[in-house]
């Protein structure tokens, strides 16, 4: 069972998935891995630290929580509708030894809990960034970082931008801090 400590909920035990369960829906984007660097420069851009909670909306294969654990010392929450890559996501943090301080979560990110966040990472598309842009807004606390990888969030202007070349392909970080209500 992975958990986090303190966790007010039960948590997924990633080794009771069945091999054939489906997504709960159909996933919002395609599964693509962020490149190393690029999850690096996330975390950075953040300012992840060891008192930090990382949630990754759609975390594929758990590579950034992974990192924000064993590089920064945070604890992470890994989100995705697939129960292929919530599975995937289990295994890595356990061949990485960092499954203790990861919560895997088969859920759909319009749903899922955020409240505990301190950071938020996001490769999503435009359009689900916008979609989930009002609850980010409404539900996590002021000051909370909220990272995304290539796309903005429209007229949400960004506190900072990065620019990064990965894979032969320039691409944009966006930082925002949630404001003060």
């Amino acid at each position: 069972m992975l958990a986090l400590a303190g966790a007010a909920r039960p948590l997924l035990a990633v080794e009771t998935l069945a091999p054939a369960a489906r997504p709960l829906r159909a996933p919002d984007v395609p599964y693509e891995p962020s490149d190393m660097g690029v999850v690096r420069a996330m975390l950075r851009m953040a300012k992840v630290g060891k008192n930090d909670v990382v949630y990754d909306l759609g975390c594929g294969d758990g590579r950034i929580a992974i990192a924000a654990v064993r590089e920064f010392g945070a604890r992470a929450v890994c989100v995705d509708i697939d129960p292929k890559r919530t599975a995937e996501a289990g295994a890595n943090a356990r061949q990485e030894g960092v499954a203790g301080r990861i919560e895997i979560r088969n859920e759909d990110l319009f749903q899922t809990e955020i409240v505990g966040a301190s950071v938020v990472m996001l490769f999503l598309w435009p359009e689900v960034n916008m979609k989930l842009r009002p609850r980010l807004l409404r539900e996590l606390v002021p000051g909370t970082r909220v990272v995304s990888h290539f796309h903005d969030m429209e007229d949400w202007a960004p506190q900072e931008v990065v620019r990064i070349r990965a894979n032969s392909r320039e691409r944009n970080l966006y930082l925002w801090v949630i404001p003060p209500r």
